[in-house]
């Protein structure tokens, strides 16, 4: 934050302290008689629910394909056991239901963890079991068992506004729990590439590699946002740090805990910003909102009355800004969940009503099905070949599912028994872990492959 005149610091911080609650008494006293305005009281009470996570991974090193031949391995006495080599990693989280334990982070804080130690800020140290996590949106959470936990109350990150002072706690290059102050310098970003749903609020309290997953606070003391990221062209911190809004982490977080997963749903429209241009022709005042450039047969949005050429005006009574706000909303919405959508459909204001429907998995990397189909690409059958099942349309000599032979143009009808139509069915599967026991069609045969 840059340096203010200290009259104007002072008239800041007794405006924006008195907003909480805190009465000018909880300060300390000056020389002269006068309170100095002082965060110290509010982050006495926010600082014990802000902990430090570490992680232990266990990273398996890449191997040469002769590596993976059971007699080259025979040959020259090679053990089987895969090489493996030992990782860590260091962040921050944030308890939000002590009761229960809970605690908000970042995905990639937890990912890929063999153990994951949550440190408190009194020094005591628990381990944590991942409860669910999220990589689209970057958020997962983790249970402790222990009493006498903090927590922080959560605001409505809504109502934040740019401007707003902020205080950013967590453990930055694994110094310990450090807290830096500054001011919401931008809402609403996305389009980063950072994450696969992005509604960042942007602030210039100084974000370091370790303050993922920690906690971006108002001046009460409340939890706005979810530290996550920085640009930092330079390897530190130049001023540019991004969160989660705590609104959006937090409906994350119940749908983990209550499913252990986001099952994300389909709306079945694709839609475009509103440049100055397009804002011109369809007559509009300003460029807001985002235009409807497609809609798929029979989904969701067709069985509404969704047409190519409406203007998404809001959706379930969020103002929709642009395109990344609709798939923001969309994206946050589970499969079953009631939407509303405010549109203007011809010049007219309407408002169209619509279920999130379960999506239709067409095409997919196998890996995201089951590490026993790491190398695959995967495609329902009747988009390849005109038959029912998944086709493999292509796999990667190296992989272990070649090697127990798997090949290109074969279609998959069945898996673990069960009859398998596409992608989505054979991904119901394959999520249940342990063996994979294929059906397989190939050149008008068939057999049973066994992947282990």
């Amino acid at each position: 934050m840059s340096r203010f005149p200290q009259r104007l610091l002072a008239l800041v911080l007794m405006g924006g302290l008195a907003c909480s609650g805190m009465a000018s008494a909880a300060w300390p006293i000056g020389a002269d008689g006068q309170p100095i305005p002082s965060l110290a009281p509010m982050l006495k009470r926010t600082t014990p629910a802000v902990v430090n996570i570490s992680t232990r991974t266990q990273i398996q090193e890449a191997e040469h394909p002769l590596m993976r031949d059971p007699f080259f391995r025979h040959f020259f006495d090679i053990p089987n056991q895969p090489r493996r080599r030992e990782g860590s990693s260091l962040g921050s989280g944030v308890i939000v239901d002590a009761r229960r334990g809970y605690v908000l982070t970042n995905n990639h804080v937890i990912d890929k963890a063999a153990e994951i130690m949550v440190t408190l800020s009194d020094g005591r140290k628990l381990n944590a079991k991942l409860v669910g996590a999220d990589p689209e949106s970057d958020i997962a959470v983790v249970k402790v068992d222990s009493k006498d936990l903090a927590e922080l109350a959560v605001a409505d990150s809504d109502k934040l506004e740019v401007g707003d002072f902020v205080v950013a706690i967590g453990n930055p290059f694994g110094l310990g729990q450090t807290v830096t102050s500054g001011i919401i310098s931008a809402l609403g970003r996305s389009g980063l590439g950072i994450e696969g749903y992005e509604d960042f609020i942007q602030t210039d309290a100084s974000i370091n590699p370790g303050n993922s997953g920690g906690a971006l606070v108002n001046l009460k003391g409340e939890l706005i946002g979810i530290n996550t990221a920085i640009l930092a062209p330079s390897g530190g911190n130049v001023g540019i740090g991004f969160a989660i809004p705590a609104n959006m982490a937090v409906r994350i977080m119940n749908t983990l805990v209550a499913h252990g997963e986001v099952r994300r749903g389909l709306l079945g429209v694709s839609v475009q910003d509103v440049s100055h241009e397009l804002a011109q022709a369809f007559g509009l005042k300003e460029t807001q909102g985002a235009v409807v450039t497609g809609v798929q047969p029979g989904s969701p949005a067709d069985q509404a009355g969704l047409e190519a050429g409406d203007i998404v005006l809001a959706i379930n009574d969020r103002k929709v800004r642009s395109s990344m706000d609709v798939r923001n909303a969309i994206g946050l919405l589970q499969v079953g969940e009631a939407v509303r959508i405010e549109v203007l459909h011809k010049g007219e204001a309407e408002t169209r009503e619509a279920k999130i429907a379960a999506p239709r998995l067409e095409v997919a990397e196998g890996q995201k099905l089951s590490p026993k189909l790491a190398g695959t690409l995967l495609r329902n059958a009747e988009d390849g070949g005109g038959e029912s099942g998944v086709l493999v349309e292509k796999i990667h000599t190296a992989s272990a599912a070649f090697q127990a032979g798997l090949r290109p143009g074969d279609i998959i009808v069945m898996a673990n028994r069960r009859p398998v139509k596409d992608v989505a069915d054979l991904e119901k599967v394959a999520r249940g872990g342990g063996q994979l026991l294929l059906n397989i069609e190939r050149d008008g045969g068939g057999f049973f492959l066994l992947l282990r």
